[in-house]
């Protein structure tokens, strides 16, 4: 496939296959996929204050090309952690979401089995995170499609969203 410009999020409640989806796009398209960089910043951590979330804002934003990029995460992420965790959202992260642009965003149900991993922290409320980040994509306008069901499902709704995206 013809490499696109296209930028591309995925976005939803932890163990929803955000990564296994973006690693098989950036694949697809051939563009560079940008993992979450909150998984670097946390490896040797568990514990972590709201300013934290400021700083992995901030370095997820600058690895991010000015080009096409798959990525894995985005700033309704720390929208949405920072106010389930500390009932507030910081201006770093306001302001990092206001200047945020994706061609498209896609939401992932946590319709699949919780994969437990030392940096998840909510297994139990993951169907009200989704709504969380349903709001938040539409009272911020964003361009976004729900992804749910199994893998190969998955992929056959993001295969016709980038192509008529790329077509259009």
């Amino acid at each position: 496939m013809e490499k696109s410009p296209l930028r591309i999020a995925f976005t939803g409640p932890e163990s929803s296959g955000k990564t296994t989806l973006a690693v098989w796009l950036s694949s697809f398209l051939e563009l560079p996929f940008i993992e979450e960089y909150a998984r670097t910043y946390l490896a040797d951590q568990i514990e972590y204050e709201q300013e934290d979330l400021d700083i992995m804002a901030n370095k997820q934003v600058e690895l991010w090309p000015k080009k096409g990029f798959v990525a894995d995460t985005e700033m309704h992420v720390f929208q949405v952690w920072s106010q389930v965790k500390y009932a507030e959202v910081s201006p770093k992260i306001s302001e990092l979401l206001k200047q945020q642009h994706f061609d498209h965003y896609f939401l992932c149900a946590p319709d699949i089995p919780w994969e437990a991993d030392p940096l998840r922290e909510n297994p139990d409320d993951r169907q009200y995170l989704f709504e969380m980040y349903l709001d938040v994509l539409q009272k911020n306008e964003r361009s976004f499609t729900i992804l749910s069901g199994p893998l190969e499902k998955r992929q056959e709704l993001i295969k016709v969203k980038v192509l008529s995206l790329l077509n259009a």
